[in-house]
């Protein structure tokens, strides 16, 4: 059966494209969820017309996206937690504290766009991917610092 998908999907296809799939998949899983149309001359002109729209909102996207990433790259996040004697954070930084510490420069990032492989456990200085675009990643430096005991 010949359908064309409606978004991305992953191992199938892209967005637009004309795709032969097995009639229970498509019938069970891709159009109920709207993820593509049967393949006919009507769907295939309505489709071309979303794919171009979706196209200039894209580009769109990505050219604020990089310019959000011309002003992050002269950014440094620090913060300051409670720490041991030999750098051991009571604790870690994540995700969602960098987001918070960018907010409070004037930067809202959402927290899934921050990409940690971990939470940090140290006190040093890190470089942490920001994925702002598909096509726009910038590395933010993070100083994690020990917090001054009295």
């Amino acid at each position: 059966m010949e359908v064309i998908l409606r978004d991305d999907i992953e191992n199938l296809g892209n967005r637009g494209d004309v795709v032969k799939v097995a009639p229970g998949y498509a019938r069970n899983y891709l159009l109920p969820k709207k993820l593509a149309v049967l393949a006919t001359e009507s769907n295939k002109k309505i489709v071309e017309q979303e794919r171009q729209a979706h196209l200039r909102r894209d580009a769109k996207l990505q050219s604020e996206a990089s310019d959000l990433g011309r002003m992050l790259s002269g950014v440094t996040v620090t913060i300051t937690q409670k720490a041991g004697e030999e750098g051991q954070l009571f604790g870690s930084v994540t995700a969602k504290d960098i987001a918070d510490a960018l907010e409070r420069q004037g930067y809202t990032i959402e927290r899934k766009k921050i990409h940690l492989d971990a939470p940090i456990k140290h006190v040093g200085e890190f470089k942490v991917p920001v994925r702002l675009h598909r096509e726009v990643t910038v590395e933010v430096p993070v100083n994690v610092l020990a917090e001054a005991t009295e």
